[in-house]
């Protein structure tokens, strides 16, 4: 009996900077034949009814207007990591298409990044790095000093499964845990870490000495840190964002940098990803800048894959997919 023909999957590319990892191949060609946006652009007639599903890796491709109307038969869009802000859900579910991400996986390998800068700004680990090793150094300043981690106050925004897991690593440390959520966690999560709720935020911000960003972006979570908030920070207190770039107002962000407003940043994330070259925030000493790698591990990549391809298989049987993001 001939064998059944593999579902058509659109895929940006295949390996280079933004494709899909080389080493994922075999186990995706298992399961799909994958068309690069290329052979697509090239092949529209042949290809636009085959395609069923969109492999959304690195937020490639975009999906826009354009595309979903050339693909009629598209029924999946299989998006990695836990952000969506790339994909315009109400226009995708408009043409009948279900959205999928991978938002637990990330959780733990995001929440180590948070402590790891964490860890390297408060002891000055790059400033360290780049002094142990300087043709220039002749001897280590004894006055050179960080702060102090543990026994610190942590302010958590966001305690979801990201903030959640940063709450548990920060208790290992014997951090004071502070939170603002849309929701207040239940009580035997907060005793679990030493979590105490702050159901104003301004509370969070005038108390930490350590702010962590882990929310979603939103609209109305779209430049949440802003001048007003940076200003009621402590003078000695610490920015740290594992979100999105845009939770923060940068401009002001430097301003309260350049201005000892607060004593530093600490961003796996920024807008744009990544900054221009002459942007001010890479000028300062008192930042340090991490190339959106929260999730970057091989492990938690080839789990990311695995969990897209699942739901793809899922939404192309009409089943419930797995991780499915409403509009």
């Amino acid at each position: 009996m001939e064998s059944q023909e593999l579902p058509y999957v659109l895929v940006d590319c295949i390996g280079g900077r933004l494709g899909v990892y080389e080493d994922h191949l075999g186990f995706l060609k298992k399961h799909f034949h994958l068309i690069t946006m290329k052979e697509y652009l090239e092949n529209k007639t042949l290809l636009s009814k085959k395609i069923r599903a969109i492999y959304v890796w690195y937020h490639k491709p975009a999906i826009n207007e354009e595309l979903l109307q050339s693909l009629p038969n598209l029924k999946v869009v299989a998006s990695s990591g836990v952000g969506i802000d790339h994909l315009d859900l109400k226009l995708i579910s408009s043409y009948g298409v279900k959205v999928s991400n991978t938002p637990f996986i990330v959780s733990t390998d995001t929440a180590d990044m948070g402590m790891a800068l964490m860890l390297a700004s408060s002891r000055r680990l790059v400033e360290g790095h780049e002094m142990a090793v300087s043709p220039d150094t002749e001897y280590f300043p004894a006055d050179w000093l960080g702060v102090e981690v543990s026994g610190a106050t942590l302010g958590i925004l966001g305690m979801g499964k990201i903030g959640y897991k940063v709450a548990e690593r920060a208790k290992a440390f014997e951090m004071k845990i502070l939170y603002h959520n849309r929701n207040q966690r239940k009580k035997e999560e907060e005793s679990a870490v030493g979590a105490v709720y702050c159901k104003k935020m301004d509370d969070l911000l005038q108390q930490s000495d350590f702010v962590l960003l882990a929310v979603t972006l939103t609209p109305q979570t779209h430049k949440l840190i802003g001048k007003r908030e940076l200003e009621l920070m402590k003078p000695t207190a610490t920015l740290i964002n594992i979100s999105r770039g845009l939770i923060v107002d940068q401009d002001a962000l430097v301003e309260a940098l350049q201005n000892k407003v607060i004593k530093a940043a600490a961003l796996d994330v920024t807008y744009p990803e990544p900054l221009p070259r002459d942007h001010p925030l890479l000028k300062l000493k008192n930042v340090i800048i991490t190339p959106h790698i929260g999730s970057a591990t091989k492990k938690t990549r080839w789990v990311m894959m695995e969990e897209m391809v699942e739901s793809i298989e899922a939404g192309l049987a009409g089943l419930p997919i797995p991780h499915e993001v409403l509009p």
